[in-house]
């Protein structure tokens, strides 16, 4: 399984953005990029903005360039906008929708919980990250893994509102699909047009 491994601080210095999702990313201590000449960058170039976007949108997600230009080119090939597209395709992702659920505290950790096999996803097992849902799914937790302390204690810690277009039951470990997440729906703080741009060049 194909995953980022780097310094993840590093990426978040560099996105200017906490996209580690830990409460102590220096990022807010050292708000500029990582590097000897990090706090002399001043004037950035057009392409230098928009690869930061693209780069910020797929550590938040943890996807790699060549799964990431594959989610592009299967955005630009639906109908409507693009970047819309681009960001429904990556919320539909399992691992994505298991946190947005509250299941998990961190996309990292939702990811390691699907990889290790406890979800199902209509009654099937289902243990790969990028495993698309699509309106109606219903995901539930395996019977053996219901007591798991990692997911109640992403419950009782949960501090983020569960997005509309899921219905989600704690108690019952249940999560329904409603419908896929509009732009509207999805608060991620990117500028999506800038990755249109730059795949466009």
């Amino acid at each position: 399984m194909a995953r980022y491994t780097g310094p993840r601080h590093k990426a978040c210095r560099r996105a200017r953005t906490p996209l580690c999702q830990s409460k102590k990313c220096p990022v807010e201590r050292r708000p500029y990029p990582p590097g000897e000449h990090g706090r002399g960058r001043i004037r950035e170039s057009d392409y230098q903005i928009q690869l930061r976007e693209k780069q910020k949108l797929r550590y938040m997600y943890g996807v790699l360039e060549r799964q990431f230009r594959r989610y592009y080119e299967e955005a630009e090939r639906r109908p409507g906008i693009t970047g819309d597209n681009l960001l429904q395709i990556l919320e539909s992702r399992l691992d994505n929708v298991v946190w947005r659920a509250g299941l998990a505290q961190t996309r990292a950790q939702a990811r390691q919980l699907v990889n290790h096999g406890h979800f199902r996803v209509n009654g099937k097992k289902v243990d790969i990250p990028s495993y698309l849902v699509k309106k109606g799914d219903v995901i539930t937790v395996k019977d053996r893994s219901r007591d798991l302390v990692v997911i109640q204690h992403a419950i009782d810690t949960l501090d983020r509102p569960v997005p509309e277009w899921l219905d989600v039951d704690h108690e019952q470990r249940r999560v329904m699909v409603r419908d896929l997440p509009s732009r509207d729906q999805i608060d991620t703080a990117v500028q999506e047009q800038l990755i249109v741009e730059l795949y466009s060049k």
